[in-house]
C-alpha cells in the first residue's frame, strides 16, 4: 500500500512541476494576472500535498493505520477537487467549478488532521485509528 502512495505522490509532484513550468512560460502572456496567480496557487498546493502524501506513505509503511491511509486519500481527492477546479477555472474558464474548490480545501484540512492522528499513534499497537 505504501508503494502505491509513493507512486501517486511522485506523479502529483511531476504534474505540479510541469504545470508550474507551463504557467510560468506558456501562460504568463495568455492569462490575466489574477488567473495566473490562481494557477500558481493550484500548482503550489498540488506540490505541498504531493509531499504530504509521501509523509502519509511513510507512516503507512512504518505503522499502518486507517488514519494514515485516510489522510493519503484526503490529500489525493483534495488535489483533484481543489487544484483541479482551479486549473479548470483558469484554463477552461469553467466558473461553475468555483464551489468545488472549498470541498478540496476541506479535504486538505482533514488530511492534515488525520496525518497528525496517525503520527500520534506511531509506536503504539494499532487500535484501528
Amino acid at each position: 500500500m505504501a508503494r502505491s502512495w509513493v507512486i501517486i505522490a511522485a506523479v502529483n509532484g511531476f504534474v505540479a512541476v510541469s504545470a508550474g513550468a507551463f504557467g510560468a512560460h506558456a501562460l504568463k502572456d495568455r492569462l490575466e494576472p489574477k488567473l495566473l496567480n490562481i494557477f500558481e496557487v493550484a500548482t503550489r498546493y498540488q506540490m505541498y500535498h504531493a509531499l504530504a502524501m509521501l509523509a502519509a506513505a511513510w507512516l503507512i509503511a512504518q505503522n499502518p493505520s486507517r488514519a494514515a491511509t485516510a489522510s493519503a486519500y484526503c490529500f489525493l481527492f483534495g488535489i483533484v477537487l481543489f487544484c483541479g477546479s482551479l486549473y479548470g477555472l483558469c484554463l477552461l474558464q469553467w466558473r461553475w467549478l468555483g464551489p468545488v474548490t472549498p470541498i478540496g480545501g476541506a479535504l486538505f484540512l482533514a488530511g492534515w488532521v488525520l496525518l497528525g492522528l496517525a503520527g500520534c499513534a506511531m509506536g503504539t499497537p494499532s487500535k484501528g485509528l
